[in-house]
């Protein structure tokens, strides 16, 4: 009971963490798992990552509008599997400010996580991502092949299939859940992102949406420069790195069929359909997901590198 009430807490306080405010005494802080916070100049702003660990180099990169509070759980387990593992802000996310509108384009964002890795010293590493992050790291697998050991998805990645029909349906309405502009909207949301919603306070709610509502415009673009990425996976070149997808079967963003799809753009990808999970596997199954991931990472240790 103790644990459930932890990993309670723990999600409602990363999702402040996630929506602009600080996960403060979280379980993952709260216990000898030390995660760091920096930030470093990256072109013309600041770029702000989380690090904890040693060992082999973990890159992990979030979706949209998220941050890198998502992967507290993961980063933890990951760093006590013996693995150093990084979660950036992405450019123009988080608490990584200072970047243009045209940062925003998933090739810039690849160039500007490029400097971030010359700045940490960073010459190999495998890289995982959730959604948007998961297009973000095959593109840069692509254009640095050199320094990916290994490419993974945690949760279905943005570019390989279209928008679930729940998110299609709601556009199709006026409503866009991932800019939610009313506290039911907010509620439509994390109803998609979660098999299990977990409960937000209303203060939180209505902080958000007030957010939203006043930097409109600025989601609105955001959003516009993402979707020009919604088949980027199965447009390019397949990436030939050691491939690891793990798909929520009952993800309500990307439906599971996606996964099948995903297999014929990048044949050598290994698939793992987890049962009970949604898009936000990364922090609602975390304990499952990073377990699947490591048996991935184990096995790369058997290839010639």
């Amino acid at each position: 009971m103790k644990k459930l009430i932890l990993r309670s807490i723990f999600v409602i306080l990363v999702l402040c963490g996630l929506m602009g405010y600080a996960a403060v005494n979280s379980p993952a802080s709260a216990s000898d798992c030390a995660i760091a916070t920096h930030s470093v100049p990256i072109s013309n702003g600041t770029l702000s990552y989380n690090q904890v660990g040693t060992g082999q180099p973990i890159l992990l990169l979030h979706g949209l509008f998220a941050s890198k509070e998502q992967w507290d759980s993961m980063m933890c387990q990951l760093s006590k599997a013996g693995y150093r593992a990084i979660a950036p802000d992405l450019p123009g996310y988080g608490n990584s400010t200072g970047f243009a509108t045209r940062d925003y384009a998933l090739e810039n964002q690849v160039e500007l996580l490029h400097q971030l890795t010359n700045q940490l010293g960073i010459r190999s590493f495998d890289v995982a991502g959730s959604s948007m992050g998961g297009a973000i790291a095959t593109l840069y697998s692509q254009r640095y092949p050199q320094q990916v050991r290994s490419l993974a998805f945690i949760g279905a990645p943005l570019g390989a299939i279209d928008w679930a029909a729940s998110v299609r349906n709601s556009i199709l309405d006026g409503i866009n859940p991932f800019i939610p502009i009313t506290k039911e909207q907010f509620d439509l949301e994390i109803s998609l992102l979660f098999v299990t919603p977990p409960t937000i306070p209303d203060t939180v709610k209505t902080e958000r949406v007030n957010d939203y509502n006043t930097r409109n415009r600025h989601y609105q673009q955001i959003w516009d420069i993402v979707n020009l990425y919604d088949k980027v996976l199965c447009q390019r070149r397949s990436t030939q790195l050691p491939t690891l997808a793990i798909w929520g079967t009952e993800d309500k963003i990307y439906d599971i069929s996606g996964a099948e799809r995903l297999q014929r753009c990048i044949p050598e990808s290994q698939t793992v359909r987890l049962p009970k999970a949604g898009h936000l596997l990364l922090m609602e199954n975390s304990e499952e997901a990073t377990a699947d991931y490591l048996k991935f990472l184990v096995g790369l240790q058997k290839l010639v590198w």
